[in-house]
């Protein structure tokens, strides 16, 4: 037993003295640095050696000179087994010691620098780019830029910052971190890509950032954790007023007032404070759900709105054009009847003059149509004007007329009641339009709510005026061509060339649109009834109305009045197509069509606000086609110069209508 236990007692000695022996040796090999030079490059290759594990920042034959850790970690009793080490061998172990705990502070806080200088310098760089960075606020995404991106990167950083750094030393390595990562960017990034990425900024950046942060408050201020928050709330609540008040009815940056900025960087800093209140991402997802969905209802609303109203603005006319007729109607009744008389009516059938067909109840609108066509004609006294208009309208029209001539030119006014031809024993579509179930589809209210296109319940359909282009030759019996003209257009170049046109043996010349995949057959007719399928091409191209050549002749020879009065029998129940007159026209003129040169006619000005102003420049006549007209409120405000410049706003009638430009 004797020996058993000492060979125990030899081991525990061989155990506890191996260790102090060897350590002691090696640190009587130890040399410490006699300069402040070979410190320095102690510290520098510890550095280097964990930089490069981590970040690869330096030469890699920094990291392999240095085979273990300089440093050396001590336990809580450490100190005491110091004390039985030799003075001069104790004093080399202090001295190590304060060296590995300098050495040690200066790894982790010269690491976590270069991590936030490479953080910043990537997020630097982005934000030079021009991209956003979309903050992780829950889902409420704000478009920030670089500078931004790094005020939110730092205040993640100082919470992994060591606790023994000091503030003062905090703000010293921000500074050259951001000094070091600014005069990196600038030597990456040549002054003249800067300048272009300025110029390339959009005008509403700022107007836009103010709204995206607008949007954020709102999420934060119905999320629980921020209601708690009293102090928070109210100071959220006061950035969203200072914030609305700067946004105001801007809608680019030079018009928001000179505090935006300051607006922005207080609301900033207030989201900051929100984004650290609340951690529940998934609570703020849910919100932003909920608000695109409410908005998505409410635009599509809002459309059915604006729809429906611009339908009724379509359908009404300005209060000056109301009075327009009646102070005509009562001017034109007051003449004698030599007076009431237009000049040259021996023109009216002399077929080598240049005659157009207008159809109108409009008294302005065909009064610049006339006037833009004359004013462009290189020999007014050669085209004849023949206005056909309603009963209501037939007064003042020739009134207008009669006190405003359009220089030369020969005018004719007719009114469509002294048609006595034209009855509903005649006209399928006169007996359609009088017919119960029609006057139904129009007035009766629950038929108004349930029809999805609200374009049919313009009463320009239920309109004869409408439908009297396929009645030219009964309407004109004696001339050979005539040109048929909307009362929605402007003519900008002289139209005389179009009765030379050859139309090969065709009926009508216009102006095709396919090019627009709405302006094909198949967006007019009903393709799924056999009759339609069985007789047209539903991809084929489609054409306008508003500027048509028709030659008389061949349409007599062709008899495309009957061919017309065939499809409109047909069409009784309104199974082929729905109303208007652009349907029975392509089946009608179907393959009786002359495509025309597309500058002759150009179309859109009355809905599409992306017409290409070359195409209007080259064009002879423009279209105001849709519900924009140029007469009324709404019309795109850019096109509409084209019309008003053949309007005489000083002409006593339109002053005393107030009629304005």
């Amino acid at each position: 037993m004797v020996g058993v236990r000492n060979i125990v007692l030899l081991l525990l000695c061989i155990t506890v003295v191996a260790p102090i022996v060897l350590y002691t040796d090696r640190l009587g090999t130890y040399k410490s640095p006699s300069t402040k030079e070979e410190f320095i490059e102690d510290v520098t290759a510890f550095v280097g050696a964990g930089d490069s594990a981590h970040l690869n920042l330096l030469p890699q034959e920094t990291s392999t000179a240095i085979k273990e850790p300089i440093g050396v970690v001590y336990t809580e009793d450490s100190s005491t087994k110091t004390k039985n080490f030799p003075q001069e061998r104790q004093e080399v172990v202090e001295s190590r010691e304060h060296v590995s705990a300098r050495v040690l502070s200066t790894t982790t806080e010269e690491d976590q620098g270069r991590k936030e200088s490479f953080i910043r310098l990537v997020t630097d760089k982005q934000g030079n780019e021009g991209s956003t960075l979309e903050k992780a606020d829950g889902g409420g995404g704000e478009n920030v830029n670089g500078e931004d991106a790094i005020d939110v990167d730092d205040s993640d950083a100082k919470l992994t910052k060591p606790d023994h750094a000091s503030d003062h030393d905090k703000d010293i390595k921000r500074e050259a971190q951001q000094t070091d990562t600014s005069s990196n960017i600038n030597k990456q990034i040549p002054s003249g890509e800067t300048n272009k990425q300025k110029d390339q900024m959009p005008l509403d950046a700022k107007v836009q950032q103010l709204k995206d942060q607008l949007i954020q408050a709102k999420i934060f201020l119905s999320l629980p954790v921020i209601k708690s928050n009293s102090h928070l709330t109210r100071e959220l609540r006061l950035r969203v007023k200072e914030v609305s008040r700067t946004l105001g009815d801007a809608t680019k940056d030079s018009d928001l007032p000179r505090n935006a900025n300051e607006r922005i960087k207080a609301m900033e800093q207030a989201l900051l404070k929100g984004k650290q209140a609340q951690d529940d991402c998934a609570a703020a997802v849910k919100k932003l759900r909920a608000m695109l969905h409410s908005t998505e209802e409410q635009l599509h609303a809002h459309k059915k709105q604006t729809l429906f109203l611009t339908q009724l603005t379509a359908k009404t006319l300005p209060k000056g054009l109301h009075c327009l007729p009646l102070r005509l109607t009562t001017d034109y009744y007051n003449l004698n009847s030599s007076q009431q008389e237009f000049p040259n009516q021996k023109k009216l059938e002399d077929p080598r003059l240049y005659h157009y067909a207008i159809f109108s109840d409009n008294i302005l609108a065909a009064a610049v149509v006339v006037n833009s066509t004359a004013v462009n004609a290189k020999d007014t006294s050669k085209h004849v004007f023949h206005i056909v208009t309603d009963r209501l309208n037939y007064a003042a029209m020739r009134m207008w007329f009669l006190a405003n001539p359009p220089g030369n030119a020969t005018i004719q006014v007719q009114n469509i009641e002294d048609f006595t031809w034209l009855n509903a024993s005649y006209s399928p579509v006169l007996r359609q339009l009088g017919s119960p179930s029609m006057i139904d589809y129009y007035f009766k209210a629950h038929r108004a709510t349930s029809d999805s296109n609200l374009k049919f319940r313009n009463p320009k359909y239920l309109s004869i005026l409408n439908h009297l282009r396929f009645y030219l030759p009964e309407i004109f019996p004696k001339l050979n061509k005539v040109l048929f003209l909307d009362d929605d257009i402007v003519v900008k170049k002289d139209l005389t060339g179009l009765w030379s046109v050859d139309l090969k043996g065709n009926v009508n010349g216009a102006v095709e649109t396919c090019g627009e995949n709405f302006h094909r057959f198949d967006r007019y007719l009903n393709f799924s009834h056999p009759l339609i399928a069985k007789n047209f091409d539903p991809r084929a191209c489609g054409w306008a109305y508003g500027m048509n050549v028709f030659d008389l002749v061949e349409w007599k020879r062709q008899n495309i009045t009957e061919v017309y009065h065939n499809w409109q029998n047909l069409n009784h129940d309104r199974q082929l197509w729905k109303l208007g007159t652009l349907p029975p026209g392509l089946i009608t003129f179907w393959k009786r069509t002359f495509p025309l040169n597309r500058s002759w006619h150009v179309l859109g000005l009355g809905y599409n606000p992306n017409v290409n102003q070359r195409d209007i420049d080259r064009a002879a006549v423009v279209h105001y086609n849709g519900n924009l007209k140029p007469w009324l409120e709404i019309s795109i405000p850019k096109f509409r110069s084209q019309w008003t410049k053949y309007v005489d706003y000083d002409q006593v009638y339109l002053r005393e209508c107030n009629i304005n430009p």
